[in-house]
């Protein structure tokens, strides 16, 4: 994980148990954890295009696959979709999912505060997840 990274992953964690809780289907599909993406793609391609979302969902994904190797079968689309993902959820472990989804989300959000800050990045979360709790809304704590 990228050193900068590891202030993220207590939040990234924070933000998939969220999404769980808000789609329920999503407990019973690791893989629709991903999700969690899907919902601030909409917000953050308004600050930064949905090319400048699919350049930092990119970057990030390359990152995250150095630590986590089934990564590398993930693909970006060109509207800052995942694909790829289907195909994995019968071959890789759901315990190394979880972890993947983890280091992916904190990667991404890393990549996001340094592009358009801490405040900003923050505030579209909330937009995009307004039933996360505000005491979720932090970085750095609780990792």
């Amino acid at each position: 994980m990228n050193r900068d990274a590891p202030k993220f992953r207590g939040f990234a964690e924070r933000l998939i148990s969220s999404g769980v809780i808000e789609t329920k289907s999503s407990a019973a599909k690791p893989l629709a954890v991903f999700t969690v993406i899907e919902k601030l793609r909409p917000c953050f391609a308004q600050v930064v295009g949905e090319l400048g979302f699919s350049a930092v969902l990119s970057r990030a994904l390359v990152i995250a696959s150095a630590d986590v190797g089934w990564l590398r079968a993930v693909k970006v689309k060109p509207d800052g979709s995942l694909d790829g993902l289907d195909e994995l959820e019968v071959k890789v472990d759901p315990k190394e999912i979880a972890e993947g989804r983890v280091v992916l989300l904190a990667e991404f959000v890393n990549l996001l505060v340094k592009l358009v800050g801490e405040r900003l990045v923050l505030s579209l979360v909330h937009q995009a997840m307004p039933k996360l709790p505000k005491d979720d809304l932090y970085f750095g704590r609780g990792s």
